[in-house]
């Protein structure tokens, strides 16, 4: 037996103070991407927000800097400059390079916090090339360094002074982009969105955002003396209320407090937003439950005490009442219970009945208090149980009757022969013409193709039934095989990967967009676990030599040609359309997975998605012509 084989004692690493950290960055922060990146910011930014949710702080001020670095300021008490007792080192050098250290698992810290590990400061440190931390404190300026992932210290020391009526905290850190190998640029507009929010979940707390690496300074003020009611009014400013009045609900049962405002619009799209401790609780939980048990059961209890709801009507559901409905649930517990390391579900079971009592009692108020309001809403939510039952016939029609084969009035899938679902993949392709060499150049192992016939239904515009009544997304759903609606099962979903490919001019920039709408209303799951790709055809094709090289834009095309050097004779062609390209040009340049680039589509911010949809796909015409106009000058490269 070889030494290769032994497990001995020296094989048990053990990483001392941050090392950790550096060593799996993933487990802290989810990710090194752009993603992670942005973390970095929120674990310094919820700091600030838990001295104003302990009613110590009232303004937050964030900046990027020329370098990159970010800065955030707050106005709370201020991290504690002694020394701590147990480490026999400064209370911030303990808070900066000891994992679980912080003021968030005592009587004496914080009574509501988002950040609950007590490991975001130490974090931050581990992952940045530098981070610099002072404290206005008893009318002195206190500061401390830390460079290369908090190894090297420089040590707390008073550099000034400050009235002593001031307090505060101001961090400064650069992530290390030998962590963030992928970007190190932090993007305004995530910074924007996110502190927007926050001050939409703190009412009077000011946020100042600045970006200084620009020529000219950027900066807005973000304060909402309205919470989450003002929240409700941007979040329908692109929808058509029908209840002109938002409902706002907010109560407090054993040290939980419960807050809900919600409108109902004219569309057919459910937008439900929760929070606990600020956190948004993207899986939901124990509070969302309860409200949206309450809702249902007191529209059920208007509807049948005004005699509006018969005894001989179909009986409404959860999704009935929530069609068309805009919320925002904010739970603050003082000791929330998450579900995972990501915070995404909340788990403490006691909040389900607190939050259903507390809206229970306040919508039921509302719905006495504006009648007209009230009927209004119960009539939509009767016409949404209609379409169920209708969306439930259509829904039959989606169901395979057996085998692999789907065959509609125009196109047929053609499916792979793999039935291991992790290796699989669909192309969901526009026309005949390009379904051809599509199906010539796939790899018939793994690689499905579905041809669809031009532009599908607008979802956004739509209820279920009518949408299930189109023949192209009925394809789609039974190709899929995961069902829609209430039967959505992921475990059924027949391909790993469902790749949109359409041509790279405006339609197939249309046709992507009306496919990604209907994915992301119907199919968010499958957005959310990363199984929805476009598939990205080149623009142009440069030969020199016995060299092609396929490019994506013109700006591909420009660098490419700049590097050939003068002398190098080259010519450029215009890429056809998908339809045009015979079956070895198809597969070179989009379809083979050695040679291909696809675009993953990811979902970074749920309510930033629904935003842009509803501009882009709704029924109000001013805000998209408005966005277009916003936004034309911002599209480069583009050479359709």
């Amino acid at each position: 037996m070889t030494d290769e084989t032994h497990y001995n004692d020296e094989d048990i690493k053990v990483l001392e103070g941050l090392e950790a950290v550096r060593k799996r960055p993933g487990m802290y922060i989810g990710s090194t991407s752009s993603r992670g990146l942005h973390h970095l910011a929120w674990e310094i930014v919820d700091n600030g927000i838990d001295e104003a949710l302990a009613g110590f702080s009232d303004l937050i001020k964030v900046s990027i800097n020329e370098d990159n670095s970010i800065t955030v300021i707050d106005n709370g008490r201020g991290i504690p400059t002694g020394i701590h007792p147990k480490t026999g080192v400064s209370t911030i050098e303990t808070v900066f390079t000891i994992l679980h250290a912080g003021g968030k698992f005592g009587e004496g810290g914080y009574k509501v916090s988002g950040g609950l590990h007590g490991v975001g400061a130490s974090v931050v440190n581990a992952l940045s090339s530098f981070l610099k931390v002072e404290v206005c404190q008893k009318g002195s300026i206190y500061s401390m360094s830390f460079r290369n992932g908090g190894k090297d210290i420089e040590k707390l020391k008073v550099v000034g002074s400050c009235d002593p009526e001031i307090t505060g905290t101001s961090v400064t850190f650069k992530p290390d982009p030998e962590i963030f190998t992928e970007t190190i640029e932090f993007d305004y507009d995530i910074l924007k969105t996110r502190l927007r929010e926050l001050t939409f979940l703190n009412k009077g707390l000011k946020i100042i955002l600045a970006d200084k690496r620009k020529t000219e300074e950027i900066q807005e003020e973000f304060l909402y003396d309205g919470g989450i009611k003002q929240y409700i009014e941007m979040l329908n400013k692109n929808r058509s209320p029908i209840n002109k009045t938002i409902a706002h609900i907010e109560d407090k049962i054993d040290d939980v407090i419960v807050e809900v405002a919600l409108q109902y619009n004219k569309g057919y799209s459910e937008l439900v937003y929760s929070f606990v401790n600020n956190i948004n609780t993207h899986e939901g939980g124990t509070h969302e439950e309860g409200v949206k048990q309450a809702l249902t059961k007191e529209i059920k209890r208007y509807a049948k005490d005004k005699k509006i709801l018969k005894e001989k009507d179909e009986p409404m559901i959860g999704p009935d009442v929530r069609e068309g409905l805009t919320m925002i649930i904010s739970c603050k517990h003082p000791n929330p219970q998450f579900e995972g390391q990501t915070k995404t579900k909340l788990g403490n079971s006691e909040v389900k009945k607190i939050a259903s009592k507390i809206f229970s009692n306040g919508f039921k108020q509302f719905l006495l208090e504006n009648p007209k309001e009230a009927k209004i809403i119960v009539e939509k939510s009767m016409a949404a149980t209609k379409s169920r039952i209708a969306a439930k016939k259509a829904r039959e029609l989606t169901r395979r009757k057996g085998g692999l084969e789907l065959t509609t009035q125009w196109g047929k899938l053609v499916d792979c022969s793999c039935k291991d679902v992790e290796k699989t993949e669909i192309f969901i392709v526009e026309g005949n013409s390009a379904a051809g060499p599509a199906k010539q150049g796939r790899d018939s192992r793994i690689q499905a193709v579905l041809p669809i016939r031009g532009k599908i239904l607008n979802v956004e515009k739509s209820r279920l039934d009518k949408v299930l009544a189109n023949e192209e997304i009925r394809s789609l759903i039974t190709a899929f095989g995961t069902g829609i609606g209430d039967e959505f099962d992921i475990n059924k979903l027949r391909y790993d990967k469902i790749i949109i490919m359409t041509d790279a001019d405006v339609d197939g920039s249309h046709i992507r967009t009306l496919l990604l709408t209907f994915f992301y209303r119907y199919f968010k799951p499958l957005v959310e676990n990363g199984h929805i790709y476009a598939a990205q055809p080149p623009l142009f094709k440069i030969s020199h030599g016995k060299t092609n090289k396929y490019v994506l834009n013109q700006a591909e095309l420009d660098e490419y040609v700049n590097n050939l050097g003068e002398k190098t004779k080259y010519e450029i062609s215009r890429m056809k359309g998908l339809g045009e390209m015979d079956s070895i040009e198809l597969r070179e340049t989009t379809m083979d997975l050695k040679t291909r680039n696809l675009l993953k589509i990811e979902l970074d911010d749920a309510i930033l998605a629904d935003e842009t949809f509803q501009i882009l796909m709704g029924e109000e015409v001013a805000p998209r012509r408005k966005f277009i106009e916003e936004n034309a000058l911002n599209v480069r490269n583009l050479d359709v």
